[in-house]
């Protein structure tokens, strides 16, 4: 349960620090705030982690980065659940069947603990399992492809709970270009995608950003009746010609719309340093098998890559960096367009130090309080920014 909210006196005392006085206990504070403020975090990939082997989330795990205890430890009340679908399969009825199968996963894990669990449609609803002492469960899907080329598919998926819709993932679709394949088919959305937005908007979904391309993301903009989410994006400042990023511009234009980009933890969204690490390693590779004349396949590359991390360790970011962002955003806009969106049990082994599972909410905030954010800001960012979005997309569609 939320503890009580963190007294003013304690904030102050964080900014009355002299340097002949004893450190301020920021971990405290935000370990107070966490429990009193509701935490939301747009892109969690249990569903797609537990695609091949069960786990039960409700009790502490071995793998992965989300479980019950983790959650409860770090504050997080309200994780959206990725209903993620590979863009191989793009245009095939596989599409729509992974999708089910994914939510089939959520309504399982809360099935199994429904005194832990339970999954939200809405913020009202949101908020009401977090006041009864439960985790909330909403439902983003991650890749539009489900939707299948039929706005049938759009209304079926949002009776199944889905909230928000990721456009495109790695390849273009029917809706979307993506961000990550040079073939810009429709220099956009399409026709069709224009289309889904407009539903969307109509159904209460919102509409995320993350993973299109830029002329995908300004269709978007101009479409979009309601104010859209980048729901696990960061900022291309820090990692230049990264279209998955979002660039000044986009995120500026974004705020105008009163949207929200919601950082990713990635440390390849972060940096520069961990961004070409996997392009450096490529090249490193093919240079070693013309030296070498070792034959190209699975066993040599595997070899290669254990040899090549020994003496080019990874450059994992760190929870500094994940500030940098929300600080850049902050500068750029303003408090109420940024949020977090991590990507936990999505972006593998490079989460940044400090911030490597869901019990880690409580650093980030107490990283927030050392550069100045006040508690208020926080809510902002750790939810409130999110709740505004949500409830402006529910209202256009009550609307209409």
């Amino acid at each position: 349960m939320k503890k009580l909210i963190v007294s003013l006196s304690i904030l102050a005392a964080a900014c009355s620090e002299t340097p002949d006085a004893p450190q301020h206990d920021y971990q405290a504070d935000a370990d107070k705030i966490a429990h009193s403020i509701i935490i939301a975090d747009t892109h969690i990939d249990v569903p797609y982690r537990m695609k091949d082997k069960w786990e039960d989330t409700s009790r502490s795990t071995e793998t992965g980065n989300f479980d019950y205890p983790r959650a409860v430890a770090g504050g997080l009340d309200a994780p959206f659940m990725s209903i993620y679908t590979p863009a191989e399969y793009d245009g095939t009825p596989k599409a729509k069947q992974n999708a089910d199968a994914m939510i089939d996963i959520v309504e399982r894990m809360v099935a199994e603990a429904p005194d832990k669990f339970i999954i939200v449609r809405t913020v009202a609803e949101t908020k009401a399992a977090v006041a009864e002492g439960k985790i909330a469960l909403p439902l983003g899907m991650e890749n539009g492809s489900p939707i299948s080329g039929d706005l049938a598919n759009l209304d079926y998926f949002f009776e199944r709970g889905i909230r928000y819709i990721t456009l495109a993932h790695a390849k273009s679709n029917e809706i979307s270009d993506s961000s990550y394949d040079p073939h810009h088919q429709w220099n956009g959305l399409s026709d069709f995608g224009k289309t889904v937005v407009q539903h969307m908007n109509e159904l209460g979904i919102m509409v995320d950003v993350s993973h299109i391309s830029d002329d995908a993301f300004y269709d978007v903009i101009e479409v979009s009746a309601t104010p859209v989410l980048a729901t696990h994006s960061s900022a291309r400042k820090f990692t230049p010609g990264f279209e998955r990023n979002m660039s000044d511009e986009m995120i500026k234009k974004l705020a105008e719309h009163d949207g929200i980009i919601m950082i990713n933890y990635g440390s390849s969204f972060l940096t520069e340093e961990a961004n070409k690490y996997g392009s450096i390693q490529s090249d490193a590779y093919k240079a070693y098998l013309a030296e070498s004349g070792a034959e190209e396949n699975e066993e040599t590359l595997e070899a290669f890559e254990e040899e090549y991390k020994l003496s080019h360790p990874y450059p994992y970011a760190d929870i500094e960096d994940v500030l940098d962002h929300i600080d850049h955003v902050v500068s750029l806009t303003s408090v109420d367009h940024v949020g977090i969106g991590s990507d936990y049990d999505g972006v593998g082994d490079s989460l940044p130090t400090g911030l490597k599972d869901v019990s880690s909410y409580t650093n980030l905030i107490a990283g927030l309080l050392k550069r100045g954010y006040s508690k208020a800001d926080i809510e902002k960012i750790m939810s409130g920014n999110l709740f505004r979005v949500w409830q402006a997309v529910e209202a256009y569609a009550e609307g209409h």
